[in-house]
């Protein structure tokens, strides 16, 4: 299996594959390349809509000059535990940090949750994320503030009573629930639109059939979240049932 950067004709290929309507696995296979290499390649470079072969392989190369010049001397990839590959986790959460940008999260907030998310604690203080990340401890504030107000990460304090940022199993239903709770706000808000609009004029149809889209929508994102939480949670060394 070809290793290394991707090629210009790779890029290529892989705009044919997407206008083609491909899978990210079947375009991997299709290049004998990792599927993760085809998904942190298009999610980095605009997404599947918005993906071009030469703009992606332009900017790579940015990069590219950009890390050569910033890179300390001697940065190391962090030995890890369990006898897992340095390469392919640091791999695996570049593609984790670029799919949650994909999905409208800023660049600093994706890096920062995949980063702890990726620990087996699943939790990091400030410090150690500064450290991980190599970016300044106002940039990781900046980001837990923003992934905090989502629900997102937890603060807590260990047993040496320093604050440290939590994303685990629990964190995903809670951020779930706040967005049910954010949804059904917005449903209030436009059924009091109805009211003032006038329950038979144009403005107000609409607002209603927003209201009933989203208040469905909400009451099934709270539904779902509950009853997840009660059957799909697995724990380390539990087999999960078939």
């Amino acid at each position: 299996m070809p290793g290394g950067r991707l090629s210009q004709q790779e890029r290529q290929q892989i705009a044919l594959g997407l206008a083609d309507g491909l899978a990210y696995a079947e375009i991997a296979r299709r290049l004998e390349r990792p599927t993760s290499t085809v998904t942190r390649e298009v999610m980095r470079n605009g997404g599947p809509s918005a993906y071009r072969a030469e703009v992606a392989h332009r900017a790579t190369e940015r990069r590219a000059r950009r890390r050569g010049r910033t890179a300390p001397r001697d940065a190391r990839v962090p030995e890890q535990a369990h006898g897992r590959d340095a390469e392919a986790v640091r791999e695996y959460e570049e593609t984790f940090t670029t799919v949650m940008m994909g999905s409208g999260m800023p660049t600093m907030m994706s890096r920062v949750m995949a980063c702890i998310t990726l620990t087996d604690s699943g939790s990091l203080t400030a410090a150690e994320l500064v450290q991980r990340l190599n970016v300044s401890p106002a940039s990781v504030s900046k980001a837990i503030t923003f992934l905090e107000s989502q629900g997102m990460v937890r603060r807590e304090r260990d047993e040496r009573r320093r604050e440290r940022y939590v994303v685990d199993d629990d964190i995903w239903y809670q951020s779930m629930m706040a967005s049910a709770r954010s949804t059904a706000q917005i449903v209030e808000i436009a059924r009091q639109g109805v009211t003032v609009l006038g329950p038979d004029t144009p403005a107000a149809v609409r607002l209603e059939n927003i209201a009933r889209f989203l208040d469905f929508v909400s009451e099934s994102i709270a539904r779902a979240a509950e009853q997840a939480r009660e059957i799909l949670y697995t724990r380390p060394g539990t087999p999960s049932a078939d």
